[in-house]
């Protein structure tokens, strides 16, 4: 994937525990601030179940490297135009200048 143009802004999200006063519960919560980064759609499939119909999208995001993008790892997640995406794997480009995030998403009724 070329680096492209960072015209694209994703929020990262990260997994911390949050207490509702009846117990912790488990919440992702915006991590930083957006970022800008670039998009390309790698793949999707689309696949039925329980008699609905969902779509799995997979996508390489491309972001500067910085800090704060360099610490991020699998576990968080990334929100890309109101679609929350799981990261999978996160790479190097270069002289560690940017860093490809591949994440994806299932979403259903056609959005994504």
């Amino acid at each position: 994937m070329g680096t492209g143009k960072l015209d694209h802004r994703i929020q990262f999200r990260r997994f911390t525990w949050f207490d509702d006063g009846f117990g912790k519960i488990e919440k992702f919560v915006d991590h930083g601030s957006p970022v800008w980064a670039s998009k390309e759609d790698v793949s999707d499939g689309e696949r039925v179940r329980a008699g609905a119909v969902s779509a799995t999208l997979t996508a390489q995001f491309v972001v500067r490297s910085s800090t704060f993008t360099r610490d991020l790892t699998a576990k968080d997640t990334l929100v890309y135009s109101g679609v929350i995406y799981a990261i999978f794997g996160i790479k190097k480009i270069g002289r560690n200048q940017r860093l490809e995030i591949t994440a994806g998403a299932e979403v259903s009724n056609g959005n994504g």
